[in-house]
């Protein structure tokens, strides 16, 4: 999972390059594969950073990954029910595979300041890439399981881990200063986009091809990112500092805790991530069991989310600065809690793509205003251990809500447990913004 940003307009982004280090041509250290600034401006504003050839050779090889890791989503959830039929193992299996983002994201952040970003990336890509291959394999020859399908959804989380805090911390190694908003809400665009094309296209490849081609798909969808990795050219990074990985992670720890506002937008993201990110994992449930759709549904329904996303990250771009983002952030999240509660007792198909939509459009205004608030926030000097945290705070607890629910729907219906933990998240994101002083002020 990655990230999801916003754009903001030029008073915006003014004030965010005054916080961001100098990484483009003309800053003395520049990138010999940028291009100049009068050349970007021949591109159009909503797609100004794609003017760098680092940035666009990036963008587009992570684009046609994620597509692939989207369309494995599906094939995954699916073969977990083939194989069990139980909601009790699909929770399994996504704690098992973003688990590690809750134990490992945030030494990946130290990791990701102390060495060579790119070569972490093309480790952690070619990871991924042998373990869908090797999923593919398994389900071909039919001889795989369901404790081989959840121990590799550990390694793959594993990877993934290590591989979110360098991919966010690259980004702005590949782009003029000015250009780094855009490119933040670019990266949301590409990776919302996947989802909506990868589960599309991954609904009927399973359909046509079978579990395996999904698996097989998404492995030499790592080619783009990797072939992307080898040819990207940026400034040489600092030297690590030589204080020890625990002293560094402890310093990141405090400087969030000593500021409200990201403190307490921390705790936001965190039960969000605990409550409703993990949601995703039983849409298979709900299209096969509520709904009575096949494969194709249940890819139209997880891009139905993505396309909500798609929707909120446009609507973002078009209008530039997201104002007075305590109150986008609380209340638009209660209002992704709440279109979740209904999609838990809909009985209708297009009622329940419509509600999934409207969850995706929320819930990418309501990260793409945690991210730009954070990323105005936090110093050049601490902001890659702050997005580690906000990774393991995005990335890591959706685990933990996953198992929660599966063992929840082992004593009551799964759409109960889950509306039971929607609600919780909506009286709780009210509160928030209720009580919050720090939060109330966040514009």
């Amino acid at each position: 999972m990655e990230e999801v940003a916003a754009r903001v307009d030029g008073e915006d982004a003014a004030a965010l390059a005054e916080e961001l280090p100098l990484h483009g041509k003309g800053t003395g250290g520049g990138d010999p594969g940028a291009t100049s600034g009068a050349t970007q401006n021949h591109f159009p504003r909503i797609v100004r950073a794609l003017g760098n050839a680092n940035f666009r050779l990036f963008w587009s090889g992570n684009f046609l990954s994620n597509i692939g890791t989207w369309m494995q989503n599906v094939a995954q959830g699916w073969l977990v029910l083939v194989l069990t039929n139980s909601a009790f193992w699909l929770g399994v299996v996504g704690f098992a595979g973003s688990v590690p983002f809750l134990f490992f994201t945030l030494f990946g952040g130290v990791v990701a300041d102390r060495v060579n970003k790119r070569r972490l990336l093309l480790v952690t890509q070619s990871m991924q890439m042998t373990l869908a291959f090797l999923l593919a394999g398994l389900a071909y020859w039919k001889v795989v399981t369901v404790g081989e399908v959840v121990a590799i959804a550990f390694v793959n989380g594993l990877a993934m881990a290590m591989n979110q805090p360098s991919y966010q911390a690259l980004v702005p190694q590949l782009v003029e200063r000015e250009d780094l908003t855009n490119a933040i809400a670019l990266n949301a665009v590409q990776f919302n986009s996947s989802r909506v094309l990868g589960p599309a296209l991954g609904g009927y490849a399973m359909a046509l091809m079978g579990i395996a081609g999904d698996f097989f798909l998404n492995g030499l969808s790592f080619l783009a990112v990797l072939f992307a990795l080898a040819r990207i050219r940026y400034p040489k990074e600092k030297p690590a500092r030589k204080e020890s990985m625990l002293a560094s992670l402890r310093a990141g720890l405090r400087y969030v805790g000593c500021h409200a506002q990201m403190y307490v937008l921390m705790w936001m993201i965190g039960l969000a991530s605990l409550l409703a990110l993990g949601f995703l994992t039983f849409i298979p449930y709900f299209a096969r069991y509520q709904l009575h759709v096949g494969e194709r549904g249940l890819g139209w329904l997880m891009a139905g989310a993505g396309a909500g996303s798609v929707l909120g990250a446009i609507t973002v771009a078009w209008h530039g600065r997201i104002r007075h983002r305590g109150a986008v952030i609380a209340l638009g999240s209660a209002g992704v809690m709440a279109a979740l509660i209904a999609f838990c007792f809909s009985r209708s198909y297009l009622l329940s793509e419509f509600l999934l939509l409207v969850e995706g459009y929320g819930m990418i205004l309501t990260i793409s205003a945690v991210s730009v608030a954070l990323q105005h926030l936090a110093s050049d000097e601490m902001r890659g251990r702050v997005m580690s945290i906000y990774g393991t705070c995005f990335l890591g607890l959706p685990p933990v809500g996953a198992l929660l629910a599966g063992e929840l729907s082992r004593h009551m219906e799964t759409r109960i447990a889950l509306a039971g933990m929607c609600s919780v998240g909506l009286l709780a994101f009210l509160g928030f913004y209720a009580f919050s002083k720090p939060l109330r002020e966040l514009d």
